[in-house]
């Protein structure tokens, strides 16, 4: 049994597992924080293009001599603010859309030609790791900064909670009622792009997406009361991390990405295979509870 146990815990006396645990579990609850309201207030299309911008910032603060952090952020907070300024103009028709994403990972590939042509090649990989993620490459030191920025991503989605569903079930009544609607949509955008700017640390740009989206539609489908949704998603999202995590370090051939990914996306997937009772089966429940 003791020897059971010591083979079960060798893994987290690896530094890499350890920095990847500490900054992939912040990072994972703070995606399905936001993922949650990106659900609820339909704008997974900003996840969307986040995905393909944060591949270009990166490789574009490289090619210009800056630190890959500070283009992910530029980026994807940036581009999340421009599309809360656009509001409904920002919903183009496909081939706009098609056309713009081509154009701005396209651009990606230059800024990474530019780099490894023009600037030192020591970090030859850079533009894999943004790709699809270095979570096992994580420094202690980049793995706490990751840790404190999701957690302060958590904090600031657990004040805004309240107000910020108020505005998404009926905007005009919260506006009424003197909630500060427009700025706390720039508010949630702004940190939807920092949260992004982190997943891509964990998962990579190209699967950026999924980690937001995945386990916020799992909870959407498990429950429809906000609040326990938020909850769910947050503890899908680590769940999905830690599955994933170990699958890869089981499996060293297995990227970490994809492992993450296929744990979040069978949990989505499982969802289906649960029926969940209807509004009407739900009423007549609680009237028979009532009359007994």
């Amino acid at each position: 049994m003791t020897a059971l146990l010591s083979s079960a815990s060798a893994p987290l006396d690896q530094p890499f597992v350890q920095h990847a645990l500490l900054a992939g579990t912040g990072i994972a609850a703070a995606s399905g924080l936001v993922g949650h309201f990106l659900v609820l207030r339909a704008q997974i299309f900003t996840a969307d293009a986040l995905s393909h911008v944060a591949f270009t910032g990166a490789m574009g603060a490289l090619a210009f001599g800056y630190d890959l952090r500070t283009g992910l952020l530029v980026a994807t907070v940036g581009i999340a603010l421009l599309f809360g300024t656009l509001g409904r103009k920002a919903r183009a028709d496909d081939v706009v859309i098609g056309s713009v994403f081509s154009w701005v990972l396209g651009l990606g590939a230059f800024f990474i030609t530019l780099y490894t042509t023009s600037r030192s090649t020591a970090n030859g990989t850079a533009g894999v790791s943004v790709l699809f993620g270095s979570i096992f490459g994580l420094s202690a030191g980049k793995a706490s900064s990751a840790a404190l920025v999701a957690a302060g991503i958590c904090l600031l989605m657990v004040l805004i909670a309240r107000p910020l569903l108020f505005t998404t079930l009926d905007e005009a009544v919260a506006a009424a009622r003197g909630v500060p609607v427009r700025t706390l949509g720039f508010g949630f955008l702004a940190v939807t792009g920092v949260c992004a700017a982190e997943a891509t640390q964990a998962v990579g740009s190209l699967l950026l997406l999924g980690l937001l989206a995945a386990p916020a539609g799992a909870a959407a489908r498990l429950t429809d009361r906000p609040y326990r949704a938020l909850a769910l998603s947050a503890i899908l999202a680590v769940l999905a991390m830690w599955a994933g995590l170990a699958a890869s370090y089981a499996v060293p051939k297995m990227p970490p990405s994809f492992a993450i990914m296929a744990a979040a996306t069978a949990v989505y997937a499982a969802t289906f295979l649960i029926r969940r009772p209807t509004a009407d089966r739900r009423l007549r429940r609680r009237t028979a509870s009532a009359g007994t």
